[in-house]
């Protein structure tokens, strides 16, 4: 008789990670999830349990974003950096040519 319900628990806690994906819906998939707890909780120390894991989650999706972020930065400024000598080395030949 509880199959359902699990199937359709497990469906909605698929559909609020998904959410949880993007840091912009962040306060949307944090309130399907409260909703989720209170619909598939049976005892305090669950819905405890649930909170406590689903504030471990959100914390790691919030460091993988702000390190993805990072690493996007230093990209950009590598690329700088390599297009900025690779100028300067073209700048070093044409003088070197003009002599």
């Amino acid at each position: 008789m509880t199959y359902p319900l699990a199937q359709s628990s497990v469906k909605d806690l698929r559909e609020v990670l998904e959410l949880l994906q993007d840091p912009a819906n962040q306060g949307e998939a944090t309130q399907k999830f409260a909703a989720l707890v209170e619909k598939v909780t049976q005892t305090p120390e669950m819905a405890e349990f649930l909170t406590v894991m689903w504030s471990e989650l959100v914390s790691a999706r919030r460091s993988s974003a702000f390190w993805e972020q990072l690493s996007d930065v230093e990209k950009n400024m590598s690329d700088q950096l390599v297009a900025s000598n690779i100028q300067l080395q073209q700048n070093y030949l044409r003088l070197v040519q003009e002599q």
